[in-house]
């Protein structure tokens, strides 16, 4: 972690929980807003409410955070007043080992609402399964996170870090970290953006229950794959090696055909993929 100091950003752009309700335009996604002016991690924070029975669609907003995290254990810039640091609790229907697709859904829904709000010739892209990018660099990251009662979905947390305000980063993430600002030259409001989000994930998440895969959102997802059609390095426990990422199953898996000509079907959480010669 950072002192928010290590990070230029314009003045504060200050959200209220009043704000944020005025703008949510969703039956049930962020109706429910929890905010914290500081926290450990918006995560950890929607857990607890999962425990306690908050209802579904429940969101918590933090202007910063303290222990940020993404997925595969690493840690979460998140500098204070200049980012989007927010977690949503979901209660789907589904049988566990369909949850992971969620982060799919959700990498989809944040990437959209993202295209939706950039001007000019700015593409925003999903490197499998869950960054979201913006010339080769990272400026968004999604994490997970399942409870599981008596074999059933409990909750769903998904978490959601997006870089907004910061106008320069530290030297040692420079290469592979962007913001909207970075970006577009300009300060962007965040409240809208959270708006947008819950939003497209309210119509995404809809999209995904019909049929419990990814079937009604590939189209979106594959156009947006930066991934797709490149040579990947696939980094899992037991061996590293090159392929061609050819796109994803409707349940999500990253297809990949390797040097001899063999395809197969990797899963997020047993691998890290990068690309040949840098981060995508």
């Amino acid at each position: 972690m950072h002192n928010k100091d290590d990070h230029i950003m314009d003045s504060p752009d200050v959200m209220t929980v009043e704000e944020l309700a005025g703008l949510m335009n969703t039956r049930w996604a962020g109706k429910n807003i929890v905010y914290y002016d500081a926290t450990d991690s918006t995560n950890l924070r929607i857990k607890q409410l999962g425990r306690e029975g908050a209802p579904h669609g429940t969101l918590a907003v933090a202007e910063q955070q303290a222990a940020g995290r993404g997925r595969r254990g690493r840690s979460w810039e998140s500098p204070a007043g200049c980012g989007i640091y927010m977690s949503i609790l979901l209660r789907p229907d589904i049988e566990p080992d369909k949850a992971p697709m969620l982060t799919l859904v959700a990498a989809c829904s944040v990437a959209e609402s993202l295209q939706d709000l950039c001007t000019g010739n700015m593409q925003v892209q999903i490197k499998w399964p869950n960054d979201i990018i913006i010339s080769g660099k990272k400026l968004a990251g999604i994490l997970t996170e399942m409870n599981v009662r008596a074999g059933k979905v409990d909750y769903v947390v998904v978490g959601m870090g997006i870089n907004v305000n910061i106008a320069d980063f530290p030297e040692k993430i420079r290469k592979t970290a962007t913001s909207l600002r970075i970006e577009s030259g300009r300060r962007i409001e965040r409240a809208p953006v959270i708006a947008a989000v819950m939003e497209r994930l309210e119509a995404d998440y809809r999209i995904f229950m019909r049929t419990q895969d990814l079937s009604g959102l590939m189209d979106a997802y594959s156009r947006m794959l930066v991934n797709k059609d490149r040579d990947v390095l696939i980094l899992g426990e037991k061996e590293q090696y090159r392929a061609h990422a050819l796109g994803i199953t409707p349940m999500g898996e990253l297809i990949v055909r390797r040097g001899n000509g063999a395809e197969e079907k990797i899963r997020a959480g047993e691998v890290s993929v990068r690309g040949v010669y840098g981060y995508v």
